[in-house]
């Protein structure tokens, strides 16, 4: 650490600290809920970021990163050329999160004060920092063994968020993404364009989950049925804007084709699948509501402060922090949270998810967007 002093001004301590987080690309997000804790902690942090180029825009306009360094971690050659861009060959404090054995080794090979997270043990095999135990203790490098792990998911309690405050001593945050002035632009234009403006009641369906987690998502047929209950049930006309990536293209196809047959006061609106991260953000951010999967679109509409209802089923629920933004439909089934590629999903009801749906509408109204529909 350092200080220095300029005309007798004495300025905080510099503090130089490596955050190596590089996907996937919700994990990144979320992982800034840190930043403000650690800025409190320590004045004069100076926070380097090591993301990879896809995650880079979820953190490069960050206020409390001064420096992203980009890497593919499976690529030595990259990874090579990233040590080269870092501005320090000292850290005061590594934070090593990402469980890869590149990674591993990249963090072990660091000159640094204090390192917490994953790195490796004396046989040069990946292991984790006793300090992380909380986190890593219920990952792939867990210490106690992979049936310990899942043990310990199916009854943990905390968010990640809270689990990350607690491990690295600092206040807990709430994730932030801040956009680029184009992404605002864009998301205004595609507002206008389709006829959203400030008394219309939009309701935001990322019901998908990318292709990897197919038991993540909300079978269409019910995702159509919530839509036409969930408009009869308010009296009034909604605005469905279909939302998701390039993996859900023909998914969503298919919804918007049955909202379309629905006999219900509502409107349809194809997001598309094309954006980038910014932009699909901003879109996201022109919802009075967001319904969603355990996926990335949760973590950018709670950085877009949209309230959102979600629904669990192989995933925790319990490790999803909503800071007040919503309420969670937790599969009921016995499979739950087993993080199986194949679980029971039918207790997530389109009951469920209209009463939770009216909740949260009524507990944000007038709520201010952070994306404006002009």
């Amino acid at each position: 650490m350092s200080e220095g002093a300029t005309g007798g001004e004495v300025r905080p301590i510099v503090t130089s600290v490596l955050l190596i987080k590089t996907g996937s690309l919700g994990d990144v997000l979320r992982t800034t809920s840190v930043l403000p804790g650690l800025k409190l902690r320590f004045p004069g942090l100076e926070l380097t970021w090591l993301v990879s180029r896809a995650a880079a825009p979820l953190v490069e306009r960050h206020r409390l990163v001064s420096r992203v360094v980009t890497c593919e971690p499976g690529e030595a050659s990259s990874l090579d050329a990233a040590r080269l861009e870092l501005p320090s060959d000292r850290w005061d404090w590594v934070l090593s999160l990402d469980d890869e054995a590149s990674l591993c080794e990249f963090a072990a090979s660091l000159d640094a004060a204090r390192l917490s997270g994953a790195t490796l043990d004396e046989q040069g095999q990946p292991t984790y920092t006793d300090d992380v135990e909380p986190w890593f203790g219920m990952g792939l490098l867990s210490k106690g063994g992979k049936l310990e792990a899942d043990r310990r998911k199916v009854e943990n309690q905390r968010s990640h968020a809270e689990i990350f405050a607690s491990m690295l001593g600092v206040e807990g945050g709430r994730p932030e993404l801040p956009l680029p002035a184009q992404a605002h632009a864009d998301a205004a234009k595609f507002a206008r364009d389709a006829g959203l403006d400030d008394s219309t009641l939009v309701c935001g369906l990322n019901t998908g989950a990318g292709g990897r987690w197919r038991s993540k998502e909300l079978p269409v047929e019910r995702v159509v049925a919530y839509a036409g209950a969930l408009a009869t049930a308010m009296g009034r006309e909604v605005s469905f804007l279909v939302l998701g990536g390039a993996a859900e293209r023909s998914r969503n196809d298919e919804i918007l084709a049955g909202l379309r047959l629905l006999d219900a006061p509502i409107r349809v609106i194809d997001a598309g699948t094309h954006h980038d991260l910014c932009t699909f953000a901003a879109l996201l951010g022109l919802s009075d509501l967001l319904l969603t999967s355990d996926s990335l679109a949760l973590h950018l509409g709670l950085a877009m402060e949209v309230p959102v209802v979600s629904f669990f089923a192989p995933t925790s629920a319990a490790e999803i922090d909503l800071f007040g933004l919503g309420e969670k439909v937790a599969s009921s089934a016995q499979d739950y949270c087993s993080y199986r590629p194949e679980v029971d999903r039918s207790t997530i009801t389109v009951e469920r998810l209209v009463a939770a749906s009216l909740k949260v509408l009524a507990d944000h109204r007038g709520r201010r967007r952070l994306v404006a529909r002009s």
